[in-house]
């Protein structure tokens, strides 16, 4: 197993990008978002669109694409944390391996600061990110304005 990282410098073919944007379309499920704000999300992550930037993990073996995280720099600190963890995902196949707490380390520790993301309340996978140490401060409230 290998970690590749993709960030502003690193940068994927887009043809890479539109796999990895496949791939977590599929393994995220009713838990995820359309293919074009997943791949906006990885724009900002590399900085194709004016951001602060954050990286994109593939993680792999001979067999293909395990698992994929992606996290945005938010350019704050203290207050709120300097990066969010947008997506993260492993191949439904290889669930239950371990493969997901080891994509998670791997994007904690790449993080330069604290992370932040968010989880539906009856997403499996909150368990995994509690196990891995984190925790619910608030209750996210959204106010979508028209137009």
């Amino acid at each position: 197993m290998q970690f590749v990282v993709y960030d502003p410098f690193h940068t994927p073919t887009e043809a890479k990008i539109n796999a990895l944007v496949d791939f977590l379309v599929e393994s995220l499920g009713e838990y995820g978002d359309p293919a074009h704000q997943i791949r906006k999300c990885v724009g900002f992550a590399l900085r194709e669109y004016e951001s602060f930037g954050g990286f994109v993990i593939e993680m792999r073996d001979d067999s293909g694409v395990l698992g994929v995280s992606v996290v945005n720099q938010t350019g704050m600190s203290e207050y709120v944390p300097e990066n969010l963890l947008v997506y993260i995902a492993v191949r439904q196949n290889s669930r239950g391996l371990g493969l997901g707490s080891a994509l998670l380390q791997e994007t904690v520790n790449r993080a330069k600061g604290n992370l932040a993301l968010h989880v539906e309340p009856d997403n499996p996978a909150r368990r995994l990110y509690e196990r891995n140490g984190f925790s619910s401060k608030y209750i996210e409230m959204r106010l979508y304005k028209e137009g």
